[in-house]
């Protein structure tokens, strides 16, 4: 193998008439006659190689038995590329190494897809030969900004006085949430470790032992259902700070996020982020990650439906719609079927409509509004010619969930959503508990360390629904890039919060002791946020798939493809483990 000289993306007009060694894998061959172009690729670039028979015979013969992706090592001379033949799309565009000498290092089989081409194969497929796509230039250009994404977080952490602190991986079972990954331990039967939801109770430790700015770059674990944008296996930047209060962690995580889409892919964010209300956004988005790259708000339907002859609303608690301008001619009612059945697969039992045209109302429901009340709708919702309305009225959850989804829906159905544009907020005064049916109990809307309002320190005895959180999450383009709160740093106000989620005295004894313990000793006030580094790559990298950022994915079903994980494992460990598998 001849040693490397420079990479395959490095060469240019400079070094014409120098001589040169690459490494690499062949992308592409183009025989024409006696001369053999291949172009050799590896992370950096490409480079074309000439094979000339008139100048090197045994160069020729080698590269006439080459094939798409074997390793080879060629030298040769670096030499202008002929008129016309400048390739201005690529950084060696100009030049052309004129080879010498080749070794063909490893010959490839027949490949399972075509590498220059993600779409030739479906995703599972690829996924199985994860080690061949990922040679892609897409996804080496994500992984790339992955790192960088890393490297920009760590100095700003850094320069702003963070420490990067490492926490256990193996830690004990808390489960709060999503379900734990349990480990058995062979030295201890019938006791487990647990991989950590989140280094949540360690960074808050961490406060308590006098590290009052720490950051961690860390792998997290939570069983949970899958989607797009979630994994079983994630990482999360992970910051905590001491004697602060909201206003400082949303400036810290404002310079991140800033420095982050400036230094990786050169974005300008403003230097403040918008604030909005968790009811305010869900009120007018649906939810509590908004997409503000496009309009189309939630808007109350309430009042114009109860002074109506249509009586499938009249006792619903909430009504509300979306007008959507300038497409009622392309909305047939096979379109409207179609959206009918999308509101339905979120919730919604139907979905309402009527059509602006000349003069009135049209279509749908529109019958059942007299023309007064029509003209007051056309008024007060600012509707124009060729709008369509559509409504929906139910628990203010379910629209809510149904009509929020149904706004991204249309936005990308009318190509509505710049993709240009990253739109960052924050959402604060999120609920402190919400009820939960099944286990007729309050759950956490963040996590039972969640530090509530101090003005609604009162409410939690009598009205725990009422009471808002200290927390805030981060939000970019209908994506929470992460999430965090201020802390309850008080013994008495943990033990209030455990108990009204339903955790004894001896549970929380059990699972937090050492916590509460610590709490004794002089805790300071603190907070801290964590964001998703995946689902903030993807957004620098401009995928909407969360495994398009991430070397070695799991499947929606969190399996992975390629080694045939999780798999089953031999009686012998099991025995070591005292562990019986039920049948």
């Amino acid at each position: 193998m001849n040693k490397r000289t420079h990479t395959c993306g490095e060469l240019n007009s400079k070094n014409i008439g120098s001589s040169a060694s690459l490494n690499g894998w062949v992308n592409t061959i183009r025989e024409h006659g006696q001369v053999i172009f291949v172009d050799i690729r590896d992370r950096y670039g490409k480079t074309q190689l000439v094979f000339n028979s008139d100048v090197n015979e045994a160069a020729f013969d080698t590269a006439k038995k080459l094939s798409i992706e074997d390793v080879i090592s060629a030298s040769g001379d670096v030499q202008a590329r002929g008129e016309g033949a400048v390739n201005p799309n690529v950084a060696t565009g100009e030049i052309e190494v004129m080879v010498n000498s080749v070794e063909i290092l490893n010959e490839t089989e027949a490949l399972p897809f075509v590498i220059t081409d993600r779409d030739s194969a479906l995703e599972d497929f690829r996924l199985k030969y994860r080690y061949l796509e990922l040679r892609t230039e897409e996804l080496q250009r994500n992984l790339k900004i992955r790192h960088q994404a890393y490297q920009v977080a760590r100095k700003y952490l850094s320069d702003n006085k963070f420490m990067e602190i490492e926490t256990p991986v193996l830690m004990k079972s808390t489960p709060e949430g999503a379900r734990d990954y349990l480990v058995p331990s062979r030295l201890h039967h019938g006791k487990f470790y647990a991989l950590p939801q989140s280094p949540q109770t360690y960074k808050q430790l961490l406060m308590i032992s006098g590290f009052d700015r720490y950051f961690q770059i860390v792998k997290c674990f939570r069983d949970e259902d899958l989607r797009a944008d979630r994994q079983p296996e994630f990482t999360q930047i992970d910051i905590e700070m001491s004697f602060v209060d909201e206003n400082d962690v949303m400036s810290l995580a404002t310079g991140l996020t800033k420095a982050l889409f400036k230094e990786v892919i050169d974005v300008d964010l403003p230097d403040t982020f918008p604030i909005m209300k968790y009811f305010e956004a869900m009120e007018t988005y649906g939810t509590d990650k908004p997409d503000l790259r496009f309009e189309i708000p939630l808007q109350n339907f309430k009042d114009y439906s109860d002074a109506s002859d249509f009586n499938a609303f009249k006792s619903s608690e909430s009504v509300k719609c979306l007008v959507v301008e300038n497409v009622a001619d392309k909305y047939s009612r096979k379109v409207i079927d179609q959206l009918t059945d999308f509101a339905k697969h979120h919730g919604a039992k139907g979905l309402a409509w009527m059509k602006a045209e000349t003069g009135a109302l049209n279509g749908g429901i529109s019958k059942f509004f007299a023309d007064d009340l029509q003209k007051k709708i056309v008024s007060e919702l600012s509707i124009n010619i060729n709008d369509i309305i559509f409504i929906i009225g139910d628990a203010k959850e379910v629209v809510w969930q149904a009509l929020g989804a149904l706004r991204i829906e249309i936005a990308k159905r009318e190509e509505l959503i710049d993709q240009t544009l990253y739109k960052p907020l924050f959402i604060v005064d999120v609920p402190m508990f919400e009820w939960d049916e099944d286990e007729q109990r309050f759950s956490a809307m963040h996590h039972p360390f969640t530090s509530p309002k101090i003005e609604d320190l009162p409410k939690l005895k009598d009205n725990p629904s009422e009471v808002l959180s200290r927390g805030y999450d981060i939000v970019m383009n209908g994506y929470e890039l992460g999430g965090g709160s201020i802390r309850i740093h008080q013994c008495d106000v943990q033990r209030q919060v455990f108990e009204l989620l339903g955790i004894s005295k001896e549970e929380a004894q059990q699972k937090f002791g050492f916590l509460l313990e610590a709490f004794k000793y002089g805790a300071p006030p603190h907070g801290g946020i964590a964001f998703g580094l995946d689902r903030l790559v993807m957004i620098l990298a401009g995928t909407d798939n969360i495994r398009d950022v991430i070397a070695f994915p799991k499947t929606t079903s969190a399996t992975s493809l390629m080694d045939d994980s999780p798999s089953e494992v031999s009686e012998r460990q099991l025995d070591e483990l005292g562990i019986q598998l039920k049948k």
